[in-house]
């Protein structure tokens, strides 16, 4: 190819030609890289080459051209930084550096994570399982019967519904208890585990309710395990997250996957505003029915479990009189929590 010796010996000339200083730049840049430049000039020849020869010389000129800017640019760094660059003032090393922006979780992180951190130190480990679930291991493992108002569409995002199978409906959780389900079915016990995440109500959307939110919820089973058990993890968890002198009180509740089950208040006083008991979470020892339906046999194990809602806890905690503004990004909002 008749181009070619000129490529090879344009190779050496670039390599070789002198760059020392801003005028020998420029010479190069406009004998080689301008647009009358000499490898300009060939690119434009390829297509006077025979044509079994253009795809050879289009490449061995590419190679050429990059070379070519390869050269330049590390020329024009080096000369810059020779003839020592006007320094500007935050690179000066003698100057007093401006003070670092400390970023902060959110402080839904922050409640996640202290509650996390109190039910490691009581022993419980992290279970984790799908936000989608099926029917089985949302509703009907957990004892709700079929006629249960949770089922109802103003409560559940159901993704796909079958009214002919239930079984096969798949919904987008409504509590994280369904881990609890898969972590009995794929296990043998004792169990002890807390299973926090995301969940996802069909409600609208107020000051007071949302249509996501977080829960943390806890799983004990072993053999023996009686309602003293429940409640001693209780009382000492809330006293870790709010306090020893915390004042708090148990009473009877309902819940279709405990039997007995039960509700803890706590009483809440903030700023000039009169207290009052407020509920945080709801527990129970978990029902036969829930035991047999993961084949456990709830004549040689028994457990508690309780869930709680972080949202809630983070609420009171920091004085925000608004869900929303935990979902909204404003960083107003969120640098107010260092």
């Amino acid at each position: 190819m008749s181009h070619l010796p000129d490529i090879d010996a344009l190779k050496e000339e670039i390599s070789s030609f002198p760059v020392d200083s801003k005028e020998n730049l420029e010479a190069f840049r406009l004998k080689y890289l301008s647009r009358k430049g000499r490898i300009t000039e060939l690119l434009a020849g390829i297509g006077k080459a025979a044509p079994e020869d253009r795809a050879r010389l289009g490449k061995e000129l590419n190679i050429l051209k990059n070379l070519a800017v390869l050269r330049f640019d590390e020329a024009s760094a080096s000369l810059e930084t020779s003839t020592g660059k006007k320094r500007a003032a935050h690179d000066d090393p003698t100057l007093t550096p401006p003070p670092l922006l400390n970023g902060s979780s959110h402080p839904l992180s922050q409640t996640m994570e202290e509650i996390k951190t109190i039910f490691y130190r009581l022993g419980f480990t992290i279970a984790d399982g799908p936000e989608l679930e099926d029917d089985f291991h949302n509703f009907t493992a957990l004892n709700f019967p079929p006629e249960h108002p949770a089922r109802d569409m103003q409560d559940t995002f159901f993704i796909r519904k079958e009214e002919d199978h239930p079984e096969k409906d798949l919904v987008l959780r409504t509590h994280t208890s369904p881990v609890q389900i898969r972590l009995m079915k794929n296990g043998k016990p004792p169990f002890r585990a807390i299973m926090p995440g995301r969940v996802y109500r069909n409600e609208s959307i107020t000051a007071k309710s949302y249509c996501l939110f977080h829960q943390v919820e806890g799983l004990y089973v072993d053999k023996k395990v009686s309602l003293a058990d429940l409640k001693h993890t209780l009382i000492t968890f809330a006293r870790h997250l709010f306090g020893k002198q915390l004042k708090y009180r148990i009473r009877p509740s309902f819940f279709p996957f405990t039997e007995p089950s039960l509700e803890m208040d706590i009483w809440w006083e903030t700023g000039n505003k009169p207290g009052q008991w407020m509920e945080i979470l709801g527990a129970g020892m978990v029902h036969p029915n829930v035991l047999k339906a993961v084949d456990i046999d709830p004549e040689e194990w028994s457990g508690f479990a309780f869930g709680m809602g972080v949202e809630r806890i983070t609420m009171s905690r920091y004085e925000i009189d608004d869900i929303r503004l935990l979902y909204d990004n404003d960083i107003r909002f969120l640098t107010q929590f260092p």
